[in-house]
């Protein structure tokens, strides 16, 4: 059993004896254990995922070197820009001086934190089974999943999916 669906059964369960009941508000679930891990920012400092709970979070992994990457990154922009109450957190499945001439050339302004090859099992344990770019995942602002979308990103498509999670 994947360890997430296990974690949130689990857990699922054991609040539900504790209320007396079957029926467990999702709200009551525990984040995602992916909040666990830390990667560090373009200054070398190490920033804990957990700090992105509490509110809704649209986390990208991508590459300077990934072509569908780069064209969704005005996107992530635009979509970081029209919603103060949502995060965009990119996860650079590269080296800091990839990311660092590639922000020579692009402005972005969300926060971006570096995976390197650790980003790799992660995205897998997301559901990306396969390690491709780019990959997306939306959290609600519990901290638990609630879409993927494996490929670059359609305008239309995450409008909405972002709408389910504001």
């Amino acid at each position: 059993m994947d360890r997430r669906v296990f974690l949130r059964t689990a857990s699922g369960a054991l609040l539900g004896l504790a209320a007396g009941s079957r029926a467990v508000s999702a709200a009551m679930l525990p984040a995602d254990p992916v909040f666990g891990r830390s990667f560090d920012d373009l200054r070398g400092a190490s920033q804990a995922l957990s700090a992105y709970v509490g509110r809704p979070l649209v986390m990208n992994f991508w590459a300077s070197w990934c072509a569908p990457c780069v064209r969704e990154m005005p996107l992530l922009e635009s979509l970081h820009q029209q919603h103060p109450d949502l995060t965009v957190l990119g996860l650079a499945i590269d080296t800091r001086a990839n990311v660092l001439r590639f922000l020579d050339k692009v402005s972005v302004s969300y926060p971006l934190l570096l995976t390197g090859t650790q980003g790799i099992p992660l995205m897998r344990e997301l559901g990306n089974k396969g390690g491709g770019l780019p990959f997306t995942v939306l959290f609600d602002r519990h901290g638990r999943e609630s879409s993927t979308v494996v490929g670059e990103l359609k305008p239309d498509d995450l409008q909405a999916r972002v709408a389910r999670i504001l």
